[in-house]
């Protein structure tokens, strides 16, 4: 039927002869498709007449290589040649040829940005690393602030440390490091302090300050936000507050606020990351007296009525032993476990 219809399609035309015959059209044009053509192996492209020979593309790289033009564009090296009377080739080839040895880009040695070690920080016990930033707190208007400094225990989550500025300043900053050793009792070697890279913080002298307490100092990488995360989530549960205004109406506003805010964080606020203990109690030695004491109520609970716990008897949680600041990776055979 296909041999049919392609006898008569000439005359009739392809879409009448197969209906004639009852052959579909794309069965028709499978059958007529020419077969593919076997081709050798590709050829290479003969190099045109033109083209620079060897020696001569190599005494171009070296020209542009050469102390005088390695800071300048091919253009600019053209135009420089041709004003003292001298042609190489177009500024075309002189890319081309950069491009084949691989030089299209800065050929000067660049400066290589340090590599930053990850700040890995452990904290078993109070007062042994203590991480601290600053933000900003809207003003009456728009483009004003107040400046919140904020030391916190990271262990504990106890915010040992507190003060509301104008501004942002390596003086108030030492001020209040200071004042918070002091009234904590550090003495030398036993504490670290993590902040990130902000002016006050890096500034010579809060560095001299912390070298004359003998404290070690520590310091996000440059571009990394989840280097110093305990501050960040402190910052956020201060501005996710009820009560949290758009804006103080001034800085005696702010200070009212944290004067507030404050002691509720650290002597009421339950805090998920250290069993539900409030940081006052973990900070103090109080926390497996806490903890001690929910267990028994939770078996006072059970042995009453233990059909309402499906999952068996309570297990009272463990009393929070570490905090970490970027734990390290363990390895676990050819795994990487965090």
């Amino acid at each position: 039927m296909i041999a049919a219809a392609t006898e008569f399609s000439p005359q009739v035309g392809v879409a009448a002869a197969c209906g004639a015959f009852g052959v579909p059209r794309s069965s028709w044009y499978h059958q007529e498709r020419p077969a593919p053509v076997a081709y050798g192996p590709k050829m290479r492209r003969a190099l045109p007449a033109r083209a620079l020979p060897a020696t001569e593309r190599q005494a171009v790289l070296d020209v542009l290589n050469h102390e005088r033009f390695q800071d300048q564009a091919p253009g600019e090296v053209v135009a420089t040649l041709l004003d003292e009377g001298s042609y190489l080739c177009s500024e075309r080839t002189m890319y081309r040829i950069l491009a084949d040895n691989g030089q299209v880009r800065e050929r000067r040695n660049q400066l290589r940005h340090p590599e930053y070690k990850k700040p890995e920080l452990l904290a078993t016990r109070p007062n042994e690393v203590w991480s601290w930033d600053i933000t900003k707190l809207k003003g009456p208007v728009k483009w004003t602030y107040f400046y919140l400094y904020v030391i916190l225990d990271i262990f504990s989550r106890k915010v040992v440390g507190w003060m509301v500025a104008d501004g942002e300043s390596a003086a108030l900053a030492k001020q209040l490091i200071s004042e918070t050793c002091e009234k904590e009792g550090i003495v030398q070697d036993q504490l670290t302090i993590h902040a990130d890279r902000g002016s006050s913080m890096t500034s010579l002298a809060v560095a001299q300050l912390l070298a004359n307490l003998g404290v070690t100092k520590s310091h996000s990488r440059p571009y990394v936000s989840d280097d110093n995360p305990y501050s960040e989530s402190q910052f956020k549960t201060l501005k996710y507050r009820p009560g949290f205004p758009a804006r103080f109406g001034c800085q005696e506003d702010a200070l009212g606020f944290c004067r507030a805010f404050f002691p509720w964080y650290n002597d009421v606020h339950r805090h998920s990351g250290i069993a539900m203990l409030t940081p006052a109690d973990l900070h103090d030695g109080r926390g497996a007296a806490v903890l001690a004491a929910r267990a028994d109520v939770m078996a006072r609970a059970y042995a009453a009525n233990s059909i309402r716990f499906v999952n068996g008897e309570p297990v009272s949680q463990p009393v929070p032993h570490a905090a970490w600041i970027n734990p390290p990776a363990v390895q676990s055979g050819a795994v990487t476990v965090r």
